[in-house]
Order: structure tokens, then C-alpha cells, then sequence
């Protein structure tokens, strides 16, 4: 019951406001396009990497399939800062779905027995040492996640990460303008798997967007992008005066991702 009790603290405030606001019928401009919460486990290495890693197993990836939010994405950083760091992707069909999930695991007696080793760990020994999430909204023009070909066989695969930030709001929109005016077509001409392609609407450092690919190994993910940085069309795209008289992107973060075995992606 207090465990309710702090969800309801924690999360009641923001979802009862967007509930007030009938989120399941959002605006035209987001029909058909997932949102996307990306979360971050910030852990310590030992005993925690353990436990963070059967909770998402066995207990939130689960329950996320039983509120019918899938697939569910869980990966560990593999190169990039502040290791080690276990990433979870979980897609939905609307903000409500995203909000009060939190809240609608914590009425899931299946959840909370599988989630118990997790959720009732000690203060001296938390099972991580601090969580973050980003809230996305799939671009207009990829408005859906998509699975890797070898994803359902466990097939070996890694994944990029891949985050840009711009100085200005306007320049993030010719950014985002930038990937629907042909960068899209270049990514599948040099064989990417795409993952999804998402604009970051909270979280740190905005603003921003944030897409993920996926290939069968880190030789692989270089020849492609060789491909990519040689592509005639990527060179004049690149070169239009609408998207070089200016820097458009100010930072890159980019992070290699390997999948944990309960990854569903």
C-alpha cells in the first residue's frame, strides 16, 4: 500500500492533469504517431547490474506487454559515457498510455510480485543510482517504431544512438525538415536499419531529436555510414544554403548500444 501511496504522489499530480485534458484525443498533428519514452537506469557495477536487468526481464517488460505497449526496447551502453547505464525504450500510442503506466503496474498483482526484489530494495543498497527519461514524438514522416529483420530470432545485432541538439528552435525545425526532405530515403539507400526517428518534446538539453539504428556489428555500422557520407544526394542535401548557411546542429551525442537478451528489439 505505501508503495501505491508514492506512485500516486510521484506520478497522481501530472497524469490526473493530462487526463483533465482528455489525452487520448490529442491534437491532428500527432494522429498516428507513437510517443516514446526513453529511459535511462544510471547504475554502479556489481550486484545492481544484476537486479536492474531481472526487473526488466522479468517484471516491467511484461507488464508493459500487458498494458499493451510493445515492443519494449532494453539495451546496455556499450561505448559512450557514464557506464554502466541500461537504456529502455518503451513505445506509446498516446501520452496517457506513457503517464500512467507507473500507476497501472502498481494495480498489477503479477507486476509487483515479480518486481518485489526491485522495488523493496534497501536505501543502502538502491538498485540504481539515479533514473532519467526523455519523452519523444515519432516524426511525421516515420510515425511508427520499427522491429530489426533479425530482432524476433535474437539475431546478433547492436544498436546507435544517435541524439542531436540545435542552438535555436529554428534551426532544430530544419533539422527535423531535413530528415523528411530526402535524409530519410539516403539512410535506406545505404542499407541502415532504422529504429525509429523521434523529436524530443521534455527532457535535458533542448532542443533536440534523437534516433536509433541498428546493424549486425560495429565493421558493418562504418562501412554503412562511409556509404552514407559518399551518397551524391546526402552531399547536395547537405550542401543546400537552407541547411549550411548556418549551423543547424550544435552537439551530437552518439552511443552504441548492445541488446539485452530481453530486449524485444
Amino acid at each position: 500500500m505505501e508503495r501505491r501511496k508514492f506512485l500516486a504522489t510521484s506520478l497522481g499530480a501530472s497524469a490526473l492533469a493530462l487526463g483533465a485534458h482528455k489525452l487520448a484525443a490529442e491534437p491532428p498533428v500527432a494522429a498516428g504517431r507513437e510517443y516514446y519514452e526513453l529511459r535511462q537506469y544510471h547504475l554502479q557495477s556489481g550486484p545492481q547490474t544484476k537486479l536492474v536487468q531481472n526487473y526488466i526481464a522479468e517484471a516491467l517488460i511484461p507488464g508493459l506487454n500487458r498494458l499493451g505497449m510493445s515492443p519494449i526496447g532494453a539495451f546496455n551502453l556499450t561505448i559512450g559515457p557514464e557506464t554502466p547505464t541500461i537504456y529502455v525504450l518503451i513505445p506509446g500510442n498516446s501520452l496517457e498510455a506513457l503517464v500512467t503506466s507507473d500507476l497501472r503496474l502498481a494495480d498489477d498483482q503479477e507486476f509487483l510480485k515479480a518486481a518485489n526484489p526491485f522495488w523493496n530494495a534497501a536505501a543502502t543498497a538502491a538498485p540504481y543510482v539515479r533514473i532519467e527519461s526523455t519523452l519523444l514524438i515519432a516524426f511525421e514522416g516515420r510515425p511508427k517504431l520499427k522491429v530489426t529483420p533479425v530482432s524476433a530470432d535474437h539475431g546478433k545485432r547492436i544498436f546507435q544512438l544517435r541524439t542531436y541538439e540545435s542552438p535555436t528552435n529554428k534551426d532544430h525545425v530544419r533539422k527535423v525538415e531535413m530528415f523528411h526532405n530526402g535524409e530519410f530515403a539516403i539512410f535506406e539507400r545505404a542499407g541502415f536499419w532504422p529504429v525509429f526517428y523521434a523529436d524530443a518534446l521534455i527532457g535535458p538539453r533542448l532542443p533536440k531529436l534523437t534516433y536509433m539504428l541498428s546493424f549486425p556489428d560495429l565493421a558493418d555500422m562504418n562501412s554503412k555510414w562511409d556509404a552514407f557520407s559518399n551518397d551524391p544526394e546526402w552531399k547536395k542535401l547537405s550542401g543546400s544554403p537552407r541547411y549550411s548557411e548556418e549551423a543547424i546542429v550544435s552537439n551530437v551525442t552518439n552511443l552504441v548500444l548492445t541488446p539485452l537478451p530481453c530486449s524485444q528489439i
